[in-house]
């Protein structure tokens, strides 16, 4: 079986974002945006509603996500970046009304249900496909691609273990996808 893998390449994951911007399908926007911004399983982002993000009596943005997670049933408070604000906006402001209890990635199927996981599937997998974006990727991608690019930028990979509720740091180092252009890069920078 072959594994999920993080989008590596940050042109790759603006063509990826940008894909849905350029047909105007802000709802599937958000998702991949909001995936790779918060590091949330794919069940846990698809839950999500209006009022975990927003606060309708101060009229503003929430500055933190709190979730209680489904797979491991842990709380987690995760700051919401600028990216991740501004694509919720985007959203907001593309539909008529939403409410505190209305699902952010609404189905077109019924009142007030989220799209479910194969559809979340179906939109990651076709922007990847359609762009030629190398690797197996999948939901589970957006959440790899949060902690691949934050072990990037030198965030100690026991942060991000914490960050995602890993038991331990050998999970959290299989996240990481850390292939042989990654060790030889540091061989190569390192000249003593």
């Amino acid at each position: 079986m072959q594994k999920t893998q993080p989008i590596k390449d940050v042109r790759d994951i603006r063509r990826f974002k940008q894909y849905y911007l350029d047909k105007h399908q802000i709802r599937n926007y958000t998702l991949v945006t909001l995936g790779m911004n918060t590091s949330l399983r794919i069940g846990d982002l698809l839950h999500l509603k209006w009022g975990n993000v927003y606060d309708f009596h101060k009229k503003s943005y929430r500055k933190h996500l709190r979730v209680l997670e489904q797979k491991t049933g842990k709380s987690n408070l995760i700051a919401l970046n600028k990216e991740a604000t501004n694509a919720l906006k985007d959203l907001k402001k593309s539909l008529e009304s939403v409410s505190s209890n209305d699902y952010i990635f609404q189905s077109r199927e019924g009142d007030n249900r989220p799209i479910n996981r194969s559809q979340a599937f179906r939109i990651i997998k076709t922007a990847a496909n359609d762009l030629h974006i190398e690797g197996i990727i999948s939901c589970h991608s957006l959440r790899k691609t949060f902690g691949y690019h934050a072990w990037k930028k030198g965030t100690p990979p026991a942060v991000i273990m914490t960050i995602f509720n890993h038991s331990s740091i050998d999970v959290t180092k299989r996240y990481l996808s850390i292939d042989q252009d990654d060790r030889d890069k540091v061989f190569l920078e390192i000249n003593l």
